[in-house]
């Protein structure tokens, strides 16, 4: 059999003919950066041909690579075909990223689902021969025990602890166990997952642990994911939940290991996540989530062994899975809304978690509706020329003045790409320098005077303009299709915003209160939300951020049965609007499109 070898890495495998280069690198668990999931979109999963022969040089390849990346031996993986041995380099290396794991907790009372109660059995004799059972469920005033828990527990007398979801017996325990109770809580994002180890006991978040989404290998938004299931039927589901969970098991181990804490004495696990995560997580199809109307399989909370989905805990561990209002509004927008008590709020507030989706939710007095607009990977630096996620080396904010371009650069490394703060910071100042206009074009270079101090900033390729953001240590710019780009984000969000207030029938005065939650949203600053246009100028003063409230959500979930009630009841009451479906839209989106002047 032929055989790859990757020279920059020490690997050498085998490969049958008739894949592409990229499905072969991702079954073999080598990192290639691919956000459109290997369709030729992006031009981003490069590789160099060291020695060997790839099938011939395609239209899209010579549109996305410049000539001196061809001479070089660089191609696209998603896009070349090996016949024979082949070496190759991996052009892209996984950096640190910049995970957000903090955010704004309310104050709660602590009630948690699982608890201890500790007993004594006594031991049996001739006169007293009731069986365990038996004085088990006399000592812990139940009916009946579960007949695995007497399966996996040891049959013991004296002092013993038993392990309550409610009042439903799942685990006991050798000795008095009291002191030690943990959990989990997650926060499963399309971009990042954020895991925290909590002491059920007092409520303290003992450590925490995070990484990029491992489904990342499968497409970077949630439609190229359902797209990579639709594609391949026979495993894909199974691929993308062993994913998710093998990555969970490993952050729990990792906890576990830093704490010195035994994972047998975690009892629970609670996840926030957007609708098509969550299915993915139990395994669940997704395929009408990614087809019109859209309609997820299951939307209600979830209350099941963590076992059965492979999660390693405790053995009697409960996986609790917040719920969705719809396949765009998910658990991760209702933890939110509930952490900033949006369902009790007697002024109108505007919650909004910007990301690969802006999903907004407008609170009118309590009275809760909701959208989803579809803001595109841009503002977390994909699709974008020299895009990257918020990882060391990319470029986070841009100052432009008559001194030049002022970078600042994520870990304080050499710039090699722009991540998304960092995209919509170099469109903000293109536009308040002048270099771009409201329309979103940038001005023709022939009208600036040589001596101007953005002449040379400005590079014509061809016909084509394009802003230098760096020339050091490779070029970086940003091009008109950039510019689009963050155009069309920044439309959606906004129309969606002005969209949520036509519904309700309230002025843009009339909001109280803005509120910014998440991974992105919490390294925008009010002068790029603005000063783009994401958000309007009238609320600029009435920005608030609140972090991660996804995870907080799921801690305040896994800490209190009492809130996983409230959430549930406040998922139920949420109103959802289609904002294609409603009246204007097109119209809307359009004059959302301009740039501020």
């Amino acid at each position: 059999m032929p055989k790859i070898s990757i020279k920059n890495q020490n690997k050498v495998f085998e490969y049958i003919q008739g894949k592409n280069l990229l499905e072969l690198l991702v079954e073999n668990n080598i990192f290639v950066d691919n956000p459109c999931n290997g369709k030729g979109l992006c031009g981003k999963c490069k590789i160099r041909l060291i020695e060997g022969n790839l099938s011939d040089l395609s239209e899209t390849e010579e549109k996305f690579l410049k000539e001196e990346e061809l001479r070089s031996g660089i191609r696209l993986a998603c896009l070349v075909t090996p016949y024979d041995d082949i070496t190759i380099e991996i052009l892209q290396k996984e950096r640190k990223h910049e995970i957000l794991t903090t955010g704004y907790i309310p104050s709660f009372e602590y009630r948690p689902s699982i608890s201890k109660r500790v007993v004594e059995i006594k031991k049996p004799n001739l006169d007293d021969q009731t069986p365990f059972e038996d004085s088990l469920c006399r000592a812990f005033d139940i009916q009946h025990i579960d007949w695995n828990i007497l399966k996996q527990s040891e049959v013991t007398y004296g002092i013993v602890t038993g392990v309550f979801n409610g009042e439903n017996l799942i685990g006991i325990e050798l000795g008095d166990t009291s002191d030690v109770l943990y959990g989990i809580a997650i926060d499963i994002g399309t971009t990042t997952v954020v895991t925290a180890l909590i002491n059920m006991n007092t409520g303290e978040e003992i450590t925490t642990a995070s990484m990029i989404n491992p489904q990342k290998k499968f497409g970077l938004d949630v439609l190229t994911r359902i797209t990579y299931e639709l594609e391949n039927p026979k495993n894909a589901k199974e691929e993308l939940q062993s994913a998710i969970v093998n990555s969970i098991n490993d952050m729990i181990e990792d906890m576990c290991n830093k704490t010195k804490i035994d994972k047998k004495h975690i009892y629970e696990i609670s996840i926030a996540a957007n609708c098509t995560m969550m299915h993915f997580l139990l395994g669940i199809d997704t395929s009408s989530i990614g087809k019109s109307p859209y309609v997820p399989v299951f939307s209600r909370s979830k209350n099941i062994p963590a076992k059965d989905i492979g999660l390693k805990a405790s053995v009697g561990a409960r996986l609790y899975c917040l719920p969705s209002v719809s396949s765009y509004i998910g658990a991760d927008i209702v933890a939110g809304a509930y952490v900033c008590g949006l369902h009790k709020a007697l002024e109108n507030v505007l919650f909004i978690d910007i990301g690969t989706n802006g999903e907004i939710v407008l609170s009118n007095q309590g009275k809760m509706l909701s959208c989803s607009c579809a803001a595109g990977p841009a503002l977390e630096g994909m699709n974008i020329s020299s895009g990257m996620r918020a990882a060391e080396g990319a470029i986070e904010d841009v100052k432009i003045s008559e001194k030049g371009i002022e970078l600042q650069v994520i870990g304080s490394k050499e710039p090699i790409g722009v991540c998304g703060s960092g995209i919509l910071a170099a469109v903000k100042e293109l536009i308040r320098v002048g270099l771009v206009k409201k329309q979103g074009a940038f001005i023709k270079k022939e009208k600036l005077e040589s001596s101007d101090y953005r002449y040379d900033m400005i590079n014509l390729d061809g016909s084509k303009r394009e802003f230098i953001l760096s020339e050091n240590p490779e070029r970086l710019l940003i091009t008109q299709g950039d510019v689009r780009q963050v155009q069309l984000a920044k439309g959606a969000i906004l129309s969606g915003f002005y969209a949520l207030l036509k519904k309700a029938g309230i002025d843009i005065n009339d909001l109280d209160k803005v509120i910014i939650a998440g991974q992105f949203g919490a390294h925008l600053p009010v002068d790029s939300l603005v000063g783009i246009g994401i958000l309007p100028e009238e609320v600029k003063d009435k920005l608030s951020y609140v972090g991660n409230s996804s995870k907080t959500g799921a801690y305040m979930a896994l800490m209190s049965q009492d809130v996983k009630g409230e959430i549930e009841d406040l998922a139920q009451k949420m109103d959802y609007m289609e904002l294609g479906a409603s009246q204007g839209y097109e119209r809307l989106f359009a004059e959302c499109l301009i740039f501020p002047s």
